[in-house]
């Protein structure tokens, strides 16, 4: 089968990283042609000013007559014109990237988030969920902080660059020959330096995901934490998680400040280089004193940028190594397809057949081998085994939240994989041993079972009727109504104020809502109290009531009162009958059975 785990960054240089970036996120480049037009009036702004400048010494205050006051004011005038012009533009830059880049990273967000939800359960394991929440959130907001304030200088910076150099050719193409051979150096430097820094970016990336993940299981898990008085173990874990981020972001910034200081002081160099080899060429007569200072100016324009370049490599190659993560989480292949256009399947009763299903977990052994069996429809089917035998696993099978390595599982004769998914999520629903509550109140999270949710369920008359009307059926009305605020009482983040038992009320009537023609059910009644027990089997009871039925046994209780047991023994499916019969069978069943009486008594 194919590797279902998400990789850890895209193996993509740099060009193809921010290629496939805007392919994914075409937002980031619209109306660019307008944004490059602005920031080409936002450089010539700053160009006018050297330009100015060499009119205003040659022609006004070094003037052949003497100093021309009108023509000091009137270059004073052009270049400030010049500058309010080039801010104003800079301004509409900015404001144009902003929104579309904005608008790109929400719709690579969205993207992300909806490809993370189309993976299997398998794939989202592959990683811890703090650092695959981590590429959607911080690993996005890296590109942002470049494409926002590092796409702009890099715009800005390198038509400006272009400008100056053209106008210092015309001034003194000697000395723009200098200061081009002075920075050669250092650009072959910044290349080489730019794939060191890429690395080391990723590096960090990766460390800042694991560091969230650590803090994240560290704060979900803390009730575990001190209930087995493991806090040091923990927070020493978290500690050396966040130590390996400093460290690697420490060496990352070291290597940055070097180049970047490597520029500034050639930048400098490049300044008292030109001034002497300018001045040499003033008293030789190939430079006025208006022209020299202009060149200086320029020159300026033109170090500056080359100076921001370190830092610009700095956010590049952060937002490169989050780009990275991002891409390997939308190019993760999904393993579990929708088949959108998918061949119709009807609701009604729902039978369901497992043809030959092997299935092995990536780099394991086949934990199924061959099963063949029919579930009618309308039935209840109790899967029981030992622990490790397979049956969790087809459950996952028959509520396609993984697909088989080999073989098919077929809905009323269709298979799965021929379902479109929103349709299969109609028709089949799985309620898991542990009811997992959004934070919320107990009726907007029951109403999580209704196919359409306006924007305030709680706040709409029809959706609380439905409720209330859901818990009624259930015989949950009078355990509702002890609640400290009826449906509006707030169950907590996780709903960790509700008890265990209490969440899977929840759930079963989030299921009942959903109406669904086939039910897969993970038994939950282990581990509450006898009270709560018997609220959720009366419960089950309705909701399972006409319906197809899948449930994974953990008592035998719940075989005894099936219509059709299936026992699963080492991946293999030993037996398939009523309870009555195979409990009189002597065989896999029959042992399983007399064990759980004798230790029931």
């Amino acid at each position: 089968m194919s590797d279902s785990r998400i990789a850890s960054s895209s193996e993509l240089g740099v060009f193809a990283t921010l290629r496939r970036g805007v392919e994914i996120s075409p937002q980031i480049v619209q109306g660019l042609w307008i944004t490059l037009a602005l920031a080409v009036l936002a450089a010539a702004g700053r160009i006018v000013v050297p330009l100015a400048v060499q009119q205003t010494v040659d022609e006004g205050i070094l003037a052949a007559g003497g100093p021309d006051a009108g023509r000091v004011a009137l270059m004073s005038v052009a270049a400030a014109g010049a500058i309010v012009l080039a801010g104003l533009c800079t301004a509409a830059v900015n404001v144009r990237l902003f929104r579309s880049t904005e608008s790109g990273l929400a719709s690579l967000r969205v993207r992300a988030f909806r490809h993370v939800h189309d993976l299997s359960t398998l794939s989202q394991g592959s990683e811890r969920r703090g650092a695959l929440v981590s590429r959607v959130t911080n690993d996005v907001d890296t590109i942002s902080m470049f494409v926002q304030w590092g796409g702009i200088m890099l715009m800005v910076s390198t038509l400006q660059i272009g400008v100056a150099t053209v106008l210092m050719a015309v001034y003194s193409p000697a000395l723009t020959a200098v200061v081009w051979l002075c920075f050669v150096p250092l650009f072959l430097v910044l290349r080489l330096a730019q794939r060191a820094v890429g690395r080391r970016f990723t590096l960090v990336r990766e460390k800042v995901g694991a560091m969230l993940g650590a803090v994240a299981e560290a704060v979900v898990g803390a009730e575990t934490v001190r209930a087995y008085g493991v806090s040091a173990r923990t927070g020493r874990r978290v500690d050396g998680a966040i130590e390996e981020t400093r460290r690697a972001q420490g060496r990352a910034q070291v290597l940055v400040g070097v180049v970047f200081s490597s520029g500034t002081l050639l930048a400098n160099l490049v300044l008292s280089v030109v001034v002497v080899v300018g001045s040499y060429l003033g008293i030789g007569g190939g430079l006025t004193a208006g022209q020299l200072v202009a060149f200086l100016f320029l020159v300026q324009l033109f170090t500056g940028p080359v100076q921001m370049a370190t830092e610009i490599l700095n956010e590049l190659q952060n937002a490169v190594a989050g780009w990275r993560r991002v891409i390997a989480v939308v190019e993760t292949p999904i393993d579990v397809a929708d088949a959108r256009d998918g061949a119709d399947s009807p609701r009604g009763d729902a039978h369901v057949a497992l043809r030959g299903v092997r299935y092995a977990y990536p780099d394991g052994p086949e934990v199924l081998h061959g099963i063949d069996v029919e579930l009618p429809a309308r039935s209840k089917v109790a899967v029981v085994g030992q622990t490790g035998s397979g049956k969790t696993t087809i459950a996952k099978l028959v509520a396609r939240l993984m697909d088989p390595t080999a073989g098919r599982v077929e809905l009323d004769g269709t298979d799965l994989r021929d379902i479109s998914l929103a349709r299969l999520r109609e028709r089949v629903v799985l309620v898991p041993q542990e009811g997992f509550l959004f934070d919320g109140t107990v009726l907007t999270n029951a109403a999580y079972g209704l196919r359409e949710l306006p924007a305030d369920p709680g706040g709409d008359p029809e959706v609380r009727s439905r409720v209330a009307a859901a818990f009624e059926a259930l015989g949950l009305a009078d355990w509702v109504a002890d609640l400290p605020a009826g449906l509006d009482t707030d169950v907590g983040q996780r709903g960790e104020a509700l008890s265990a038992g209490e969440r899977q009320l929840v759930a079963v009537a989030r299921a009942y809502l959903a109406a669904p023609d086939l039910l897969v059910l993970d038994e939950a009644t282990s581990a509450v109290d006898p009270a709560t027990e018997v609220r959720i089997a009366r419960a089950l009871d309705t909701l399972t009531s006409g319906r197809s039925t899948i449930t994974i046994a953990h008592r035998l209780s719940t075989a005894e009162a099936s219509d059709l047991v299936v026992v699963v023994d080492d991946g293999y499916v030993a037996e398939v009958g009523p309870h009555a019969e195979l409990a009189a069978a002597g065989g896999v069943y029959a042992r399983m059975h007399a064990s759980w009486v004798a230790q029931t008594r």
